[in-house]
Order: structure tokens, then C-alpha cells, then sequence
């Protein structure tokens, strides 16, 4: 059975995140490059290019034309081929919400399933794909304990270090981001107290290993709290979770080759955490 079927059938019966290494074996069903609009238009909208309902058409023709067999002269195979594309950009935009039933995969090219709000229980979820390029907006969103912390993970917290890196105080509070790419970290400045945004290295117990690419000292070293509060604001697939809400505008399409109740091409995606216990439920929608 194929990765993406698998996919399917997991969330439609309700399991838990599926893992992350199956979005790199995934089949990847864009144009190829000659048909292949900028992931980005000028004005910012984001393009998606050529969705081929069945891999299996398009690997066939492919074959045929790389051997030369076919130049688009036998109507038995080219109308078979052009009726096997979906120019994705031709669909119409529109906005969904619901509840998460799992994710895999990362930004680039990964997906969310999810069940439309209001649906019965019994429905067949949809499913958000993420552009391959990494271009959809997604923000991930709330507050949450902070062992959700992953190696991987950039982080961003007021806090102060000594010579050594070691930090002086345990950390109770901390925000995971995802900087721009062009992004340039302050060096840490020992003794000093400020703001450090770093990049996890590794995760033992309740102790975190922090780098920073400029400075002289650019390796941290903290004592994580066991009631430590994270603060999301971030791009990152993993950390999205089955009952957290989404928010999303995309294209749908519910046609041959579309996963689960449908496949929703996603330009947008705001994943919002439950509120923490005491804590008031907030609409971070951008």
C-alpha cells in the first residue's frame, strides 16, 4: 500500500500523530519542472502548479516520452494524460476550521488531517497538504508545558549565562519561534541579563544544550523547571497535536487522487493549542 494511502487510512481511523519519516517517502504529486510555476507569484500568492490524480498515468507517459515512444501524436494516450492534471490554482479559495487528528511530515510538503467543525463524528477527515516548497504560512500557536521542548527546536527566553555558558537561574518560561531566514542572533554577553534566542542541541532529563551561531560563548546550558511554561509562535509541523484547533484557507479538491474526505492545498494554516488549565482560550488567528 502506498505511504500516502497508509496516511490516510491511519487518520481516518483516529490514531495519533503518525511519524515524521513518512512525509520523506511520500509520493510527491507536482508538475514537473517545465510546468512548474514560482512557488511565489509576484504579488505574494502562493502557486502550486500541476496535481496528477494518478501517479501511475503520469509515470507511464513519462516513460513513453523519455523513451522517445511518444510526442503527443496518439490521442489514446496524450487526452488520457491531460485529463489526469489539476491545475491547482484554477480552484476556488476558501476558509476551514476544525479539530486535528494527526500530522506528518515537516513544513515543506507535510500534512494535517483534520475534521471539519461542525461534522459528525463518523466523518472521514480532510486532509491539508502543505506546499512542497515550504511556502505555506503556518504558525503554531499558545501556551503549553514546557517538555514539549525538542532538539531542533529555536528558542527565545530573557535569562542570564556566567562565563562558562551555564545558566544562573532554572529557566521557568520560554517562546519556540521560527526566526527568518535571514535572521542574525545577538552574541550572549555573560554576566549580562538579556534576551537569547538559540538553537536546541540536545535534551537530557530536565538539563537543555543551546547554541548560538556568533559570540564567544556559543554553547548554553540550562536547568529546565519542571512547571516551565512554553510560549509557541512557530512554523513547526511537530508541533501540532490530535485535539488542538485549525484554522486554514486553501484549495479543495474531493476528485480522483485526493486523500481522505479531500485534499485542502493549504496557502494558510493557524494551529492554535488548547488554553492550559486556568488559562482563557485565545483566537491567534493572523
Amino acid at each position: 500500500m502506498p505511504v500516502v494511502c497508509r496516511f490516510v487510512a491511519l487518520v481516518i481511523l483516529g490514531l495519533a500523530t503518525v511519524p515524521a519519516p513518512l512525509a520523506a517517502q511520500a509520493y510527491n504529486p507536482y508538475a514537473t519542472p517545465e510546468e512548474a510555476p514560482p512557488p511565489v507569484a509576484a504579488d505574494g500568492t502562493i502557486q502550486w502548479g500541476v496535481f496528477y490524480k494518478s501517479p501511475k498515468i503520469q509515470e507511464s507517459y513519462q516513460r513513453l516520452w523519455d523513451l522517445g515512444a511518444c510526442r503527443n501524436t496518439n490521442q489514446a494516450i496524450t487526452v488520457p494524460v491531460e485529463r489526469n492534471k489539476l491545475i491547482i490554482d484554477r480552484l476556488p479559495e476558501g476558509d476551514y476550521e476544525g479539530s486535528v487528528v494527526g500530522a506528518t511530515g515537516a513544513l515543506a510538503g507535510g500534512m494535517i488531517a483534520f475534521q471539519q467543525a461542525p461534522a459528525a463524528e463518523a466523518a472521514t477527515p480532510l486532509v491539508v497538504q502543505l506546499h512542497p516548497a515550504g511556502v505555506t504560512r503556518l504558525r503554531v500557536v499558545g501556551r503549553v508545558p514546557g517538555s514539549i521542548l525538542r532538539t531542533g527546536h529555536v528558542i527565545r527566553l530573557v535569562t542570564e549565562v556566567d562565563q562558562k555558558g551555564r545558566g544562573t537561574e532554572p529557566v521557568t518560561a520560554f517562546e519556540v519561534v521560527t526566526p527568518p531566514a535571514d535572521f542574525k542572533p545577538d552574541p550572549v554577553q555573560p554576566g549580562t541579563r538579556g534576551e537569547i534566542v538559540a538553537a536546541v542541541k540536545s535534551i537530557a532529563g530536565n538539563i537543555v544544550i543551546l547554541t548560538v551561531p556568533a559570540g564567544k560563548v556559543r554553547r548554553l546550558t540550562f536547568e529546565l523547571a519542571p512547571n516551565s511554561i512554553a510560549t509557541l509562535d512557530a512554523a513547526q509541523l511537530d508541533l501540532v497535536a490530535p485535539g488542538d484547533s485549525i484554522s486554514l484557507r486553501g484549495r479543495m479538491w474531493t476528485g480522483e487522487g485526493s486523500l481522505g474526505g479531500g485534499t485542502v492545498f493549504a496557502s494558510e494554516v493557524t494551529v492554535t493549542k488548547s488554553a492550559m488549565p486556568g488559562e482563557v482560550a485565545v483566537n491567534n488567528k493572523p
